[in-house]
């Protein structure tokens, strides 16, 4: 049986979008509050979280990739405050996206990762955790707090931008994989506006664009970390619509996933 369920808990609000068994699938939690954006929907004039959220179907929506988690056996949801060692305990991968600056959160005061959340998600990668964190380019990401964080498995976000493409010149976001990559097959991605990363160990580089790294993961205790510079799974990159059919970012998410999930059994 399948069914809708809202949790609310003392510290937060974790919304499942979709699961039955749950007790048995990973658990796939997705940031809300370091990433914050709201908007207005036109027709209920209630403000809506959307940008990189499981429930946006728009272009910056991130609606197709939870479908390709919860068609993978997992369960999705956002957590709506910062991690407690509580809301981790039963969490297999957790995702940050796209930090807010003030510019972009709402009210207009960004939600910084803090001490105490960068503590509970290092110990709890240690444990067997899978962390995910992707950044944007420059001026659209914050990168001081979001790097306090990388930086504890030896990754650094740099305040930079790659892969810049000028209107519909889709060729200037190519990111060429390699045959042997530990994620993707070989094959052609779209990546625009990506932001580099440097890495020290345990972290190893894992893609590149322009000559520069810009991928990440890393080996903790039992926990892995992946980090990339751009939030490239959403909808406007997998639907299909826009880019060229030799782009393959729809078929490149699903290994991704894949792997992601592959990681968890670990814990």
């Amino acid at each position: 049986m399948t069914k809708n369920i809202i949790k609310t808990f003392a510290l937060g609000t974790l919304l499942t979008f979709s699961f039955s068994n749950a007790q048995q699938k990973p658990k796939v939690v997705l940031d809300n509050f370091f990433n914050n954006e709201k908007k207005e929907n036109k027709e209920t004039k209630v403000l809506e979280s959307w940008h990189y959220t499981w429930n946006d179907t728009s272009n910056g929506g991130f609606s197709l990739l939870g479908e390709i988690f919860t068609k993978q056996g997992a369960e999705i949801s956002t957590l709506t405050t910062a991690p407690s060692k509580k809301d981790l305990k039963n969490t297999n991968i957790y995702i940050i996206v796209d930090a807010d600056i003030d510019k972009e959160a709402y009210g207009g005061k960004a939600n910084l990762i803090d001490p105490t959340s960068i503590k509970n998600l290092t110990d709890w990668v240690k444990k067997g955790g899978v962390l995910v964190l992707m950044s944007n380019d420059s001026g659209n990401s914050e990168f001081e707090h979001f790097n306090k964080l990388a930086g504890e498995f030896g990754i650094h976000f740099n305040d930079d931008s790659y892969n810049r493409v000028q209107k519909r010149e889709f060729e200037q976001g190519k990111v060429m994989v390699p045959a042997g990559n530990e994620i993707f097959s070989e094959q052609k991605l779209y990546m625009k506006e990506v932001a580099t990363v440097s890495v020290k160990s345990p972290a190893k580089e894992l893609l590149s664009a322009e000559g520069k790294n810009i991928a990440a993961i890393a080996k903790i205790g039992k926990g892995t970390v992946f980090a990339l510079g751009d939030p490239w799974c959403y909808n406007e990159y997998i639907d299909g619509k826009k880019l060229p059919a030799d782009f393959t970012n729809y078929q490149g998410t699903e290994e991704w996933v894949k792997w992601l999930l592959k990681q968890t059994s670990k814990k």
